[in-house]
């Protein structure tokens, strides 16, 4: 039943290899597999590198699939860079990641041993910072304010109609970066798993992101993992709306299920809890098409 579901779909959340760490597969195997399920693309995340040339090179041996570069501002790539984001846009990228792991919020959750179950990028954290190769964590703040820098990635994502998501950021910020992008006349932005234990927005905290342009990507690993309840992600998708919301997997780890496997999972618990064949339709193909097209 699930194949039916993924027509035309977009995963825009999926850690494939090369990288630096193990990952499941890599970007001809997704793009192989995406194909035989009659998925469009996906979106290639890496927290550490700009990911727009892996997409043209598959893109050029798929050309029937779409695959979609990203940067994550975390401290690899300069952080806060704006100079980074414009080279980024200029090789195809379509999605710019405020930091993840780096972020200042991320860490602070990290450092207390706030996680129940660690992401899996914690391990290399964990061995950068006992070799003394980290740097200092990311926040979009200088006091109270917005630094500058990011106003700059924010005209420069304006400008080349770009995806920003909000990568790992607090609440505060996030509210803050959503409001600028606004400003910015930003026409994609994408809350990135809101539910994710560091990040844990309310239901009505995502209404509240949702009415001012805002999807909220829900990500397959979050409930699979036991991070939340499958009831809870059900519940917020329903408060906000499908209208409102992306499905992801946030999966390329080497112990989960395919990419596409975890998609279809995700789509079958939501049509077996409710939710109709439209509303799968709208937040699988309709709203990530807008995101990843137009």
């Amino acid at each position: 039943m699930y194949l039916e579901l993924l027509e035309g779909a977009y995963d825009l959340h999926v850690h494939t290899g090369p990288d630096v760490m193990p990952r499941k597969l890599d970007d001809l195997e997704m793009a192989e597999r995406i194909q035989k399920v009659g998925m469009k693309g996906y979106g290639i995340k890496s927290h550490y590198f700009c990911t727009a040339e892996r997409a043209k090179l598959v893109n050029k041996v798929y050309p029937n699939v779409s695959l979609i570069g990203a940067i994550s501002l975390n401290n690899s790539v300069g952080g806060l860079n704006p100079l980074a984001v414009e080279m980024a846009a200029r090789d195809g990228a379509k999605i710019v990641w405020m930091p993840t792991f780096d972020a200042t919020n991320e860490q602070e959750f990290f450092r207390r041993g706030a996680h129940t179950k660690l992401p899996f990028w914690a391990k290399l954290q964990m061995e950068l910072i006992q070799q003394g190769k980290t740097q200092s964590s990311i926040s979009i703040f200088e006091g109270s304010n917005i630094k500058k820098e990011v106003f700059d990635i924010l005209d420069i994502i304006s400008n080349y109609n770009l995806i920003l998501a909000t990568g790992h950021l607090g609440k505060a910020e996030t509210f803050a970066l959503v409001e600028a992008a606004v400003e910015f006349k930003v026409k994609k932005i994408v809350v990135t798993h809101p539910n994710f234990p560091s990040i844990d927005f309310t239901k009505e905290e995502q209404k509240e992101l949702a009415e001012q342009g805002a999807y909220m990507e829900h990500c397959f690993t979050t409930p699979h993992s036991n991070k939340i309840s499958w009831e809870t992600v059900f519940e917020q998708i329903r408060f906000v709306g499908p209208q409102h919301c992306i499905l992801s997997t946030d999966l390329g780890q080497p112990t989960g299920p395919y990419p596409d496997e975890g998609l279809g999972i995700f789509a079958t618990n939501l049509l077996n809890n409710g939710f109709t064949k439209a509303e799968l339709k709208q937040m699988l193909v309709e709203n990530t098409s807008f995101l990843a097209e137009e």
